[in-house]
């Protein structure tokens, strides 16, 4: 296990006290684990309190969501661990007044315990303290009765409707009856990719195969309801809204909410994805998406995986969603609108396709050789570019494959016309820097071969140009660790032997001997330029992959 902790008996603590560093709103008491909101009026004056709280791991949840205008108060237990019935009473103590307060309550046995017990303890105080429990797990529909429910991810949006009618100057009973209402109307299930680790624990919580993934988990880092074959992101999503669907049987025309949230290990990507399908799979319903967010809201630890909250709106509904608050985790309207595209700019027309001249044939001949070299190196090339980058140049080099084969007969009519749309081609398809220097190589080679038939001189010049027109739009040079270190020496060596006499496919011979000379001279050459750069000396000990793609291509012309 490597996390960046110290002691994971100090974790909580710790983490709330960056909290409150880096947030000038919030406040810790000095005797519990509780986040209140800074600057809060006398006890006389204040507005109901909203609080919640439970196990840690679940950040942003629940601290991220103390400020004006959503929470009063969070309490923060161990980890996956309901907070003391004291640290409870102590944050009721510091955020609420005779107003009274409301705590917002996941519906885990521990949580209700711990906080009903301090709402009655407060209550006999002189604070009259209500509970609203949250139970939107509907993965557990088939399972256990609707009051056994989990509360998972939808619990956030129960603390902003609730924070915003407290902020509003709604009474105790008020706020009460929206929070309630609102945890009523929720439905959210899960899906998890993989485990979480425990920071005292260690290891994950359970094991999930390679393959696999579990439907219907809570937020704790137990397994879900069933465990299934990992599917792709657009089916994922189909099982978890037909669920929902089935759960709340909406109307169409009705209008919604809709919340995404990561299980703290899913990338933005990813989400992103996942809130793109789930948008259209509703709208297709005949639903009326008015706010959706996506990210992390109730994470559980590092676990890879997503939830899909969904809860109807009216106008009172959404202006509790939309009224403003300071917290820090709350992300904003969440404002849903169609899918807007707007037409990319036409190139200028290009002049009309030459007839095919001579040399037509023979230059689709070679170029399909060049595919068929490129998608048989995959793999290799791919091993060599993962030890000093991301090991994508192999999988970038079987585009640039599949976009040659895709070039229309006409586009081989000459050398210029092939060269200039092979640019095009693979600036499209190639990722990364090999898409732009192999475009403007050839882009530059082709102003030398204007005749249908283009002599040495001309096919010297076009490889020449080709290759100095890399080193200026990248800033490389010989010596760097790139392909002009098999370039280079193979440009030279090709225009020594056109200006000697030399038959084109003798001169080329060489060319390709020099590049591989210039290849495996980049074996013990440290990089100073592109990403393998930051790896210093651990770069060495394999040729540089950008220098082995121009050996596979080299090598393929040749035969």
């Amino acid at each position: 296990m490597k996390k960046l902790i110290n002691d994971p008996r100090n974790v909580v603590r710790e983490m709330l006290e960056g909290q409150v560093d880096l947030n000038v709103g919030q406040a810790l008491l000095d005797d519990e684990n509780v986040i209140v909101r800074a600057g809060l009026p006398e006890p006389a004056d204040r507005p109901v309190a909203v609080l919640s709280g439970g196990g840690s791991g679940h950040e942003p949840a629940h601290a991220g969501y103390v400020g004006d205008g959503m929470l009063t108060a969070a309490i923060a237990g161990d980890v996956f661990t309901s907070p003391s019935v004291d640290a409870v009473l102590s944050a009721i103590r510091a955020a609420a007044g005779p107003r009274g307060a409301v705590l917002i309550v996941k519906n885990y046995t521990g949580d209700r315990l711990n906080f009903g017990l301090a709402a009655e303890l407060a209550t006999t105080e002189g604070i009259p303290t209500r509970v609203v429990i949250v139970a939107d797990d509907v993965a557990l529909r088939n399972t256990v009765a609707p009051q056994f429910r989990r509360g998972i991810a939808g619990t956030v949006l129960v603390h902003k409707i609730a924070g915003a009618a407290a902020a509003a100057g709604a009474t105790l009973d008020e706020v009460t009856a929206e929070a309630q209402a609102a945890a009523a109307a929720l439905a959210t299930m899960g899906v998890a990719l993989g485990a979480c680790t425990v920071p005292s624990v260690g290891k994950p919580t359970f094991s999930l195969g390679e393959n696999e993934m579990e439907l219907g988990l809570g937020i704790h880092g137990e397994p879900g309801v069933r465990r299934g074959p990992l599917l792709p992101a657009d089916a994922i999503v189909d099982a978890i809204i037909e669920v929902l669907l089935t759960e709340k049987s909406p109307e169409p025309g009705t209008h919604w909410a809709l919340l995404v949230n990561g299980l703290g290990a899913t990338p933005p990507m990813e989400l992103a994805v996942v809130a793109r399908h789930a948008l259209s799979t509703l709208r297709a319903q005949g639903l009326i998406i008015d706010r959706v967010w996506s990210g992390n809201f109730m994470t559980a630890l590092d676990m890879p995986g997503c939830s899909l909250t969904l809860l109807p709106v009216d106008a009172k509904r959404l202006e509790y969603l939309d009224a403003v608050t300071d917290a820090p985790a709350w992300p904003g309207r969440g404002q849903a609108a169609p899918r807007k595209a707007v037409a990319a700019a036409q190139a200028t027309p290009t002049a009309a396709t030459p007839a095919p001249g001579p040399l037509a044939t023979a230059l689709r001949a070679l170029a399909l050789g060049v595919a068929e070299a490129l998608e048989h190196n995959e793999a290799h090339l791919a091993d060599l570019d993962s030890r000093a980058g991301d090991g994508d140049l192999g999988a970038s080099m079987v585009r640039g494959a599949a976009a040659i084969r895709a070039l229309p007969e006409g586009d081989w009519a000459t050398p210029e016309s092939a060269l200039i749309a092979l640019s095009g081609a693979l600036r499209r398809a190639i990722a990364g820097s090999s898409g732009p220097f192999y475009a403007v190589a050839l882009l530059r080679a082709a102003r030398e071969l204007i005749a249908p038939v283009p002599d040495a001189a001309a096919w010297s010049r076009a490889f020449s140009k080709a290759v100095t027109s890399i080193g200026e739009l990248g800033g490389a040079k010989v010596g760097d660790r790139t392909m002009l270190d098999a370039l280079q020496p193979a440009a030279d060596t090709f225009a020594a032997g056109v200006e000697q006499g030399e038959g084109l496919a003798s001169a080329w011979g060489k060319a390709v001997a020099a590049a591989e000379a210039g290849a495996e001279s980049t074996i013990n050459m440290r990089p100073r330029l592109g990403r393998a750069a930051y790896l210093g000396d651990r770069a060495l000990g394999a040729p540089d992959a950008g220098a082995s793609a121009v050996l596979v291509w080299m090598r393929a012309l040749q035969s």
